[in-house]
């Protein structure tokens, strides 16, 4: 793949084999970021998962870097103010759903009460393209409106295992005090850790390395048993 001149100068910074105690890795990522916009903190961790495995979930971030998130909640009308009074930007039930069903999509979640799934179902072809489809799975369906809206304003974020076992997320801004994306950081690792499938031979986390949103990867000396 080919790299351009600024690219290929950060990449001069430091040894790309090397892994780095993650407050040096973080230093070198802020040394080498180049962009003229606020570049985005990104963190892999590849896993040691089977096919069959799969590693989702929500973490609440200890510290946000982005505004706050516009929030859909699909629900009946009695839990319509539930919702507004919890910051929720829009709500409805079948008129929200046909809005949706048109193509509009803009809001950053989509929360869902159980009770309207049958109907909210239906929009995989628009919800699902963007990864909006509410989930039990990452707390997105639920009645408790009022306490998952409230996490949802705090940082939470969902992670979840590609095909390849790598969990990608973003996870602070250059500009931020690296003490600060070390906690997120520590937040996630701590998060996938917990969710280990209880059949998963030998380490469990292979790799962890951090990465500008147009600069190098640094490998993290993130060990499995910490």
């Amino acid at each position: 793949m080919k790299h351009g001149k600024k690219f290929n100068e950060s990449v001069k910074k430091y040894n790309p084999i090397n892994s780095y105690e993650l407050n040096e890795a973080l230093a070198l990522v802020k040394t080498m970021a180049f962009a003229k916009f606020d570049e985005t903190v990104d963190l892999s961790v590849k896993l040691n998962l089977k096919k069959s495995q799969s590693v989702r979930d929500t973490v609440v971030l200890p510290n946000q870097f982005r505004g706050e998130k516009k929030v859909l909640v699909f629900c009946k009308p009695e839990k319509e103010k539930e919702a507004q009074d919890a910051g929720a930007a829009f709500t409805g039930a079948d008129e929200l759903i046909e809005k949706v069903k048109g193509g509009w999509t803009d809001f950053d979640v989509a929360v869902a009460t159980p009770d309207m799934m049958k109907d909210v179902g239906k929009l995989g072809m628009v919800l699902g393209r963007k990864g909006l489809m509410p989930n039990p799975k990452t707390g997105t369906v639920t009645f408790d409106l009022k306490g998952t809206l409230a996490e949802l304003r705090k940082g939470r974020v969902e992670f979840r295992a590609d095909k390849t076992g790598v969990v990608h997320l973003a996870v602070g801004k250059v500009s931020m005090e690296s003490e600060k994306v070390a906690e997120n950081i520590k937040a996630v690792v701590a998060e996938i850790k917990r969710k280990r499938p209880t059949d998963v031979k030998g380490e469990f986390i292979e790799t962890v390395s951090v990465a500008s949103t147009m600069g190098p990867g640094v490998w993290v000396a993130i060990r499995d048993q910490e």
